[in-house]
């Protein structure tokens, strides 16, 4: 036989080609509508920002001129982005920081403490997660009224008479008015995700600690923190994104970004530009900003974030 190579072989040879094609085809066959949507949906409307981003338009009539960068320029220049910019990074790192605080302290105390009616808790702090985010800005828009509202209303039992508080009027405030709100929405959703990772850390690692004298707090960040980084650094990058697009829709149900431009976010900021100033490709350069500006944010926060997986 030519090559030394037995029919047997060559028949075995060619059914495991044959079956590498057909499975490698099935792949294709699977994965091929989802990469066509996401190349139409996602990846040719991003490619269209950029491109219009070097354009002046209005968005509603045909003509367009290039400009080059000079949206870029007048955007540098402009102290309304730069507010906006500051409320986006301020809701970011504020939100955050309680967000995850809040939901790992209540993921504890839930998992590992014996609490009675531990599932109606569960249950109660979930509520706010299933609640539609325009549903949530009515709520506290209720709750911050300034003549009936809830807020001001405890408030006149210990200020007397004095004039009611402007959550959502004051330029000082009006942000950290919309933190709260993001703030209750978000702790749920997390505090879930936890408690699913804490469930899964070996009570034997507890038990150990206690015998060598270790409390609550120093299991907590010895042995419960480390245990579940991994799912702590997914969701962390995944909230700091998300919080840039939530952040519009709260903003825009409860503020619409005033008073005067003092509650404007990146993204309701574009907006504006974009649709109600008539300024599409102004629009369009806020939102290349905030693509880089995101995806920036996430690089770095991986690499801070980074650390050697622990096993148990």
């Amino acid at each position: 036989m030519a090559g030394g190579q037995c029919p047997s072989a060559i028949l075995k040879y060619g059914d495991e080609e044959m079956k590498k094609k057909r499975r490698s085809g099935f792949i294709i066959a699977c994965t091929a509508p989802a990469i066509i949507l996401f190349i139409i949906f996602m990846i040719v409307p991003t490619i269209d920002v950029f491109r219009m981003s070097l354009y002046k338009w209005g968005g509603y009539t045909a003509e367009k001129t290039f400009v080059g960068l000079e949206n870029f320029q007048k955007l540098a220049k402009n102290p309304k982005f730069f507010q906006a910019f500051q409320n986006s990074v301020l809701l970011i790192v504020i939100v955050t920081l309680v967000t995850f605080a809040l939901a790992l302290i209540f993921a504890a105390i839930l998992s590992r403490e014996k609490i009675k009616g531990q599932n109606f808790f569960r249950v109660v702090f979930y509520i706010p997660n299933i609640l539609s985010v325009v549903v949530i800005s009515a709520i506290f828009s209720a709750i911050y009224d300034p003549n009936q509202g809830l807020l001001n209303s405890f408030l006149q039992l210990f200020r007397g008479g004095k004039d009611p508080i402007l959550w959502l009027g004051s330029p000082k405030i009006v942000i950290y008015s919309v933190v709260i709100t993001m703030v209750w929405q978000a702790i749920g959703y997390y505090m879930v995700m936890y408690m699913a990772s804490m469930a899964n850390v070996p009570e034997s690692l507890y038990e150990s600690a206690s015998l060598e004298g270790a409390g609550r707090i120093k299991q907590f960040f010895s042995i419960t923190l480390p245990l579940v980084w991994t799912n702590i650094r997914t969701t962390l990058t995944f909230f700091i994104i998300s919080t840039i697009n939530m952040s519009f829709t709260i903003v825009k149900a409860m503020t619409s970004g005033g008073p005067d431009g003092a509650s404007n976010v990146f993204l309701s900021y574009m907006y504006q530009e974009a649709y109600t100033n008539s300024s599409y490709g102004y629009g369009m350069a806020i939102g290349v900003t905030v693509f880089i500006f995101s995806f920036a944010l996430a690089g770095i926060l991986n690499a801070v974030t980074k650390r050697d997986e622990i096993e148990f």
